[in-house]
């Protein structure tokens, strides 16, 4: 379980780095990575979005 985290904390790490990176104009493959890390983020933040919204509409 610990190795899963790691591997996954090291892709997020990576992927903030090439969003950065693209930014200031990185090569394409970077600036490809950094949109997937971009669409990737926004997907989770309106997941917890619908989630904290479904969880408000339950204690109604």
């Amino acid at each position: 379980m610990i190795v899963i985290l790691s591997v996954v904390v090291v892709l997020v790490l990576a992927g903030c780095a090439c969003v950065v990176w693209a930014a200031r104009g990185g090569p394409r493959w970077v600036r490809g990575i950094a949109a997937v890390t971009l669409t990737a983020g926004e997907a989770v933040r309106r997941s917890g979005r619908t989630k904290s919204r479904q969880d408000a509409d339950s204690d109604d």
